[in-house]
């Protein structure tokens, strides 16, 4: 059995990943080969790692040679693969009910994290010293998100998209509380943890790094979540440095404090 995970540490996609081969006992260096893939150097654009894949983005899981691409893909092929512990439910119905908390994170934080993400430190460390005719070659190359460059500027987005992505975190913060009330706790699902509690945590992590912690506060059954899920020794592992980006970027990195300041919003 030969495991191959091309990731970046400080990737919310990669950290959902390296969580749940955490929690299937698979150890970073020793169960896994580790393949670290440069975004700042644009290695993910790279002919060679466009064979694996297409879409240009991490992570890329390499399983006895066969390819995997799509993070939470990757979850559910880990799950069926390692299925020791069960990270999805043995129902059909808690299996659906998994799948469309699944579906709402790819769609709604997942997409929201990007927004802050590029407008704190991404654009404006990259691109700021590019002209606009070399901005757009660049999102040209992109397999993927060609839209989502073009919706922003050298510097980032302004306060109306930052303003939304804040008010979808917020949003699944509710949710989460909610489900965790509902279910029973302490995690999403009631008592097993399951693959949207891997999936979704990464996420928060990275808002929380940005300075935007505050944005769930008064949801009692969310923090008790968040809590236990810092604790876990899979997030632990998962998070080793420099897996965010306030570390990996320190010269460039501005919380959301610092960047109203700066920047009124």
């Amino acid at each position: 059995m030969t495991i191959e995970l091309y990731h970046t540490a400080h990737s919310t996609c990669s950290q959902k990943v390296r969580i749940t081969l955490a929690e299937k006992g698979l150890e970073r260096g020793k169960d896994w080969i580790e393949r670290e893939v440069d975004l700042g150097r644009f290695q993910q654009l790279d002919p060679e790692y466009l064979k694996l894949n297409p879409n240009g983005v991490v992570p890329t899981l390499v399983h006895d040679d066969n390819v995997l691409i799509e993070s939470s893909a990757i979850l559910e092929y880990l799950d069926e693969v390692f299925p020791k512990p069960a990270m999805m439910p043995a129902d059909a119905v808690g299996r659906a009910r998994l799948r469309a908390w699944m579906r709402y994170v790819d769609e709604v934080p997942t997409v929201a994290v990007r927004v802050p993400s590029f407008a704190n430190l991404f654009a404006p460390m990259r691109f700021t010293n590019k002209t606009d005719a070399e901005f757009a070659a660049h999102a040209d190359r992109l397999p993927l998100r060609k839209q989502f460059y073009q919706r922003m500027t050298q510097k980032g987005f302004g306060q109306k998209e930052i303003d939304y992505a804040c008010f979808q975190i917020t949003q699944t913060a509710e949710r989460i509380d909610k489900a965790v009330a509902d279910n029973g706790g302490p995690w999403i699902l009631g008592s097993q943890f399951s693959l949207v509690d891997a999936q979704v945590a990464p996420l928060f992590d990275r808002f929380e790094d940005m300075g935007y912690g505050d944005l769930w506060t008064g949801l009692p059954r969310f923090a008790a979540w968040w809590t236990a899920m810092k604790a876990r020794p899979s997030f632990i592992a998962a998070f080793y440095s420099p897996s965010r980006i306030s570390e990996r970027y320190k010269a460039h990195f501005k919380t959301a404090a610092q960047l109203k300041e700066e920047r009124g919003y």
